[in-house]
């Protein structure tokens, strides 16, 4: 709704109250119509937008073959990696400053509850199936998975590092020196880009139970977001040259 000195500016114009239906052009150049109500406020009408509704895919191969198939695209379209897990295309503001979002892409990723005490059995499933293999997991799924609720009780803990003792074969037992910080991958963006790594505390405690403490300070988001950039940045090489595409990240 116009405020009173708006509508005063508008009867300076020549437009009067009374009058029903009132469309001018602003100083921007856009024309903007409004009407009268009964008590000689002026409401402003929008118009009409002819926004497609927006398409949502779990992948960024699905936002890729969608972008590829040129559906719908402006003179300059904006690819916005929101964040680590969100992509999405808008349009150049209309007349009114809105967007159009066409596409967003939001990564489906294995849940995995941190700063949690699992039971063995859990986190070596877990470790198996929602981390990216590399050497510090391997470590830590030799230790748990030969670790049993005595030897926690023996554990040897200084502050930064628990050594254990684990069986190592049919009779024998050894001590063996858990790493912290673990260096590991965990599934937290879209599958198609590198897995970030990033740095854990591991704890284990009576159960035998064990948990992982995130202590990175959310630095792998950045590496995501960047491994997106350069991803899709490789996919869309040829309209990005031609500055149909520009990646926001």
């Amino acid at each position: 709704m116009l405020s009173k000195e708006a509508i005063e500016y508008l009867m300076d114009q020549g437009i009067k109250p009374d009058e029903r239906y009132i469309g001018f052009t602003d100083q921007l150049g856009n024309v903007r119509n409004f009407i009268i109500d009964n008590h000689g406020d002026a409401i402003e009408v929008q118009p009409k937008t002819n926004f497609a509704q927006e398409l949502k895919v779990g992948t960024l191969t699905g936002f890729i073959d969608f972008m590829k198939s040129k559906d719908r695209f402006y003179e300059t379209t904006y690819i916005h990696i929101e964040d680590e897990r969100t992509v999405s295309v808008v349009s150049g503001l209309d007349g009114l400053g809105n967007r159009e979002r066409l596409i967003t892409a939001v990564a489906e990723v294995p849940e995995f509850e941190y700063e949690y005490f699992h039971g063995s059995e859990e986190l070596i499933i877990a470790l198996q199936s929602k981390f990216v293999a590399n050497a510090d997991r391997d470590i830590l799924l030799k230790v748990i998975g030969n670790i049993k609720e005595e030897n926690v009780r023996n554990t040897g803990d200084n502050g930064f590092s628990q050594a254990v003792t684990v069986q190592t074969g049919i009779t024998s037992v050894n001590n063996v020196k858990v790493p912290n910080p673990v260096t590991l991958a965990p599934y937290r963006t879209f599958l198609e880009v590198e897995q970030p790594e990033s740095e854990f505390v591991f704890r284990m405690k009576d159960g035998p139970r064990a948990a992982i403490f995130e202590a990175d300070g959310g630095a792998w988001k950045h590496k995501a977001i960047q491994n997106i950039k350069e991803y899709l940045g490789a996919a869309f090489k040829e309209e990005i040259e031609e500055d149909n595409f520009i990646i926001i990240a």
